[in-house]
């Protein structure tokens, strides 16, 4: 398949035969750009920019290709990501891929810095007979065999440098985790990453699900994108021992700016009916618009290091976005943050007061003196703050913002006569 990312953070496309590839890399394969319009129900959203007119390509990027081979009886896992481009092979400003390059070249252009990142997920498998075994237990992965060797092996295979498995804190919850990479490769394998797993669990006979949280009264799946920023010399521009968290000048304006556009961020981050279900309080999810030491609580976390392992510790330093989940675009997602963090370190915005302890225990003026500020109740108040918010909607194009909203409105009329439940059935169907 020559694949495609969405705005709706799934990946189509059009499949050729294996053998003629190589005569695609240059030319490519058609797309409609309405195609851009398809919410993760299915439905077209109507109104889009372009309707029933215009052309696109889908033009492979060959470095990205996935093959995996683990099964007998059954043919490889075959896949290779795109943009979306003109016919004349020009970038189109809608495609998400060719958004985030233009936000990294930015980046780099303003600051010489580069971007590393990786992108955790958590997920579920189907429920399954016998008992659920207990949060982070070696029974639970045995029982689960060959799942998580299989995924390891899958993403060996895949080139997506996977680092750790392991069952989460929910009743059949894994977390995978994979190394940073640089730029754009690190949102095309948290793409890679979830169609692997779910290739994985397809062949046990499992569907694993990226909603974000699969029942309301349950544990949700987040996503956290891990970021540093290095120079040309390797050096981690984040980290500066002697100050608070050793979070450098420079990486308190970048989370600075992340928090100062968070609550139109979100609509882009955790852009589902559901993602405000989990974003609540005593759920570990970011509930708090702060910038947290050690803090799972908080929209924004400076990470630990591991001491005892010696060496540089800059190199393990990073900050972590935390607000996040399955069903938003990598590409477009990741794109905004560094879009929001390059304006913090424009505006040499300062490093906010870091918050070390339970924000849940804190009064509204405690707080605030953290810098810290209630996050958008609902997806309509974070495509609201969109609107509001000048800057962020300035480095969105027209078509884009116009296509996403109103593919957002498709997909919220699709749930909005549901009870909680029935929602988060309804999402876990399809994410």
């Amino acid at each position: 398949m020559i694949a495609y990312c969405d705005l709706a953070g799934l990946v189509r496309g059009r499949s050729v035969p294996a053998a003629t590839f190589d005569d695609r890399i240059r030319s490519g394969v058609g797309w409609v750009p309405a195609n851009q319009a398809i919410c993760c129900f299915g439905p077209l959203a109507e109104p889009n920019p372009w309707g029933s007119v215009g052309d696109r390509r889908l033009l492979p990027d060959p470095a990205t290709r996935v093959q995996v081979d683990l099964w007998e009886g059954v043919s490889p896992l075959d896949f290779v990501l795109s943009d979306a481009v003109h016919t004349d092979g020009a970038p189109w400003d809608a495609c998400p891929r060719t958004f985030l390059r233009h936000a990294l070249d930015d980046l780099r252009a303003e600051t010489g810095l580069r971007l590393m990142a990786s992108f955790e997920h958590e997920f579920v498998l189907d429920a399954r007979d016998g008992p659920i075994e207990g949060p982070f237990t070696l029974a639970a992965q045995r029982v689960a065999e060959p799942f998580a060797g299989d995924v390891m092996a899958a993403l060996r295979q895949a080139g997506a440098d996977p680092e750790m498995i392991l069952p989460e804190y929910g009743p059949n919850q894994w977390e995978v985790l994979v190394r940073p990479t640089e730029g754009i490769g690190a949102a095309d394998r948290a793409a890679v990453v979830k169609e692997v797993v779910r290739e994985v669990a397809r062949r046990l006979g499992r569907r694993a699900s990226f909603s974000p949280l699969p029942d309301p009264d349950g544990i949700g799946n987040g996503v956290h994108v891990h970021i540093s920023l290095l120079d040309d010399e390797g050096r981690n521009a984040l980290y500066d021992a002697v100050q608070p968290g050793a979070l450098s000048q420079l990486g308190g304006a970048f989370a600075a700016g992340m928090l100062r556009h968070l609550p139109a961020l979100l609509a882009f981050t955790a852009p589902s009916a559901i993602s405000y279900l989990r974003l609540t309080p005593h759920r570990w999810s970011a509930g708090t618009g702060a910038l947290g030491y050690r803090n799972r609580e908080c929209a924004v976390r400076i990470c630990p290091v591991a001491e005892l392992a010696g060496g540089d510790l800059s190199r393990q330093f990073n900050i972590e976005s935390r607000a996040m989940d399955g069903t938003a675009s990598p590409h477009l997602a990741l794109a905004l943050l560094v879009r929001a963090g390059l304006a913090g370190i424009r505006g040499k915005l300062e490093t906010p007061l870091l918050l070390d302890r339970d924000p849940n225990e804190l009064s509204a003026g405690e707080l605030a003196a953290f810098g810290a500020r209630p996050l958008p109740a609902d997806l309509e108040s974070a495509l609201a703050a969109v609107e509001e918010d000048a800057f962020l909607r300035g480095w969105l194009p027209d078509d884009l913002w116009d296509c996403y909203r109103s593919l957002k409105a498709t997909e919220l009329a699709e749930v909005r006569d549901l009870t909680p439940a029935e929602a988060c059935a309804r999402y876990a169907e399809v994410i």
